[in-house]
């Protein structure tokens, strides 16, 4: 199947299929969080692992493509993603985090640091208390695997290179009463450990 058919407006929901019309056209992120259309049913879309977006099993080449979907999506209460439009909402499957961050800017030192990173949608967001970023641990190796909060819900997986340039930032910084590996972005400290963790290890960075 040719990315052309399996991006045929026919075999999508109308609310899509107008919106693949016009990619490439629209610019800004739509206000996706304050509709709220009718739930019409799931979608073959998946967003792989390494941020890769796939339809009908075919992979989604265009980028002006990707980026119009990303600028629709929204994970909702109920931890699933959606593609939302003003008359309908489709469920899509993501495998980790809908996004990858793929370039991050360090600037300033301790708690003047800043982190800025893009993703490979086209987010450029600092690190900061409306950003934050959170470690998870890594299936099979015990490593943590970086993330930062783009947007409504939505996060980023920082990408491999990313994670060692990150973990070149760590310090130690006291929590209470115990030393902690993490680092410093927008005025907050950001601890190098796994949600749900209470022992305070950080663990390996792969």
């Amino acid at each position: 199947m040719t990315q052309g058919q399996a991006m045929d407006g026919a075999k999508m929901p109308a609310g899509l299929a107008d919106l693949v019309a016009r990619a490439g056209k629209t610019r800004g992120t739509p206000p996706v969080e304050r509709w709220n259309p009718p739930f019409c049913g799931d979608i073959d879309m998946r967003i792989a692992g390494d941020g890769r977006w796939y339809y009908m099993g075919s992979p989604i080449n265009r980028e002006a493509l990707v980026r119009l979907f990303a600028s629709v999506l929204r994970r909702d209460e109920d931890g699933r993603h959606y593609l939302v439009t003003p008359v309908e909402r489709v469920g899509i499957t993501v495998e980790d985090a809908p996004f990858l961050a793929v370039e991050m800017h360090a600037q300033g030192e301790g708690r003047e640091q800043r982190l800025t990173l893009r993703t490979n949608v086209g987010d450029v967001v600092t690190a900061d208390a409306s950003h934050p970023l959170r470690f998870e641990r890594e299936t099979g190796t015990d490593g943590l695997k970086p993330y930062i909060r783009v947007r409504g819900a939505l996060d980023a997986l920082l990408a491999r290179p990313l994670l060692y340039q990150l973990a070149e930032l760590f310090e130690e910084q006291d929590m209470g009463g115990r030393s902690v590996l993490g680092v410093w972005s927008g005025g907050v400290f950001f601890p190098a450990v796994a949600a749900g963790e209470t022992d305070m290890e950080t663990g390996g960075a792969g």
